[in-house]
């Protein structure tokens, strides 16, 4: 023991300080590496992990953490910009982004694990009918009032299990999100997987519920067919979608099935 440690001490010269420097810069790099595992590791329930970490190629546009959401505030419990799952939801991501890759497309985040206490937000600003802000851009068809009993916004919400996730493509050819022909939390039918198509045979019908459709908004066979793309590739990895969003996915087989949390995002 006795020697090990003389080994340890510097020597004279140049070459000797070279050597005690290294030894300590390295010990240095080592504690400051453990100390930031440890930081993130305390923002995490049990069981999540961060998106960034599990899907690296992921980019990231956490719009309950912006303004830029149907409320037009950031949404109480959004600490950071940092999207969390379940580790088995982020491992299934992962394929899903590992297929897409080599096809020219990564995965655009807009939401995934939301703390119960955002979705207790949105409750509470369903029933203020004076707050309108942003009906021009995410729900101009339809009256404030019919958001909650139409389903739009509920007092539960899956993503509160940790295993849901909102998401787009992003082309990397053209550096531009995918036309899926309609934006991430529309409120209104032209959101449901099979608006102007089967999502069970994938085909492009044309058709849509009602002898109109809102504004003109009927999508064409690119639009569907981008959405058919992302719908396959995350049903083909575990995730199964809604009737009513074409962006939102839950890991078939999650971990939480029954638990809504309510820790923050950060």
């Amino acid at each position: 023991m006795k020697e090990y440690l003389s080994s340890l001490l510097p020597r004279r010269g140049f070459a000797s300080m070279k050597h005690w420097l290294c030894l300590f810069l390295a010990a240095a790099a080592v504690f400051a590496v453990s100390a930031c595992r440890t930081g993130a590791d305390a923002d995490l329930p049990p069981g999540f992990v961060h998106v960034a970490e599990a899907v690296p190629d992921a980019i990231l546009e956490v719009r309950y953490y912006s303004t830029y959401n149907f409320i037009g505030d950031r949404i109480r419990g959004y600490e950071r910009p940092v999207p969390m799952l379940t580790v088995e939801a982020a491992e299934a991501l992962k394929a899903v982004s590992d297929e897409l890759i080599p096809m020219g497309y990564r995965l655009k985040i807009y939401d995934a694990y939301r703390p119960q206490r955002a979705v207790d937000h949105f409750v509470e600003w369903s029933k203020n009918a004076d707050d309108t802000r942003m009906k021009q851009y995410f729900y101009p068809d339809l009256d404030k009032t019919v958001l909650f009993p139409q389903g739009y916004i509920a007092a539960k919400s899956g993503h509160s299990r940790g295993s849901t996730v909102d998401l787009t493509l992003f082309d990397m050819r053209t550096e531009k999100e995918v036309d899926m022909g309609g934006t991430f939390d529309w409120f209104g039918r032209e959101s449901h997987p099979d608006w102007c198509g089967n999502p069970e045979t994938k085909q492009y019908t044309g058709e849509f519920p009602g002898k109109t459709t809102p504004a003109g908004r009927k999508i064409n066979e690119f639009q569907f067919a981008n959405r058919m793309l992302l719908r396959s590739v995350m049903l083909k990895h575990g995730f199964k979608p809604v009737d009513t969003e074409w962006w939102h996915f839950t890991l078939a087989d999650e971990p939480y099935p029954d638990t809504y949390f309510d820790y923050p995002v950060k």
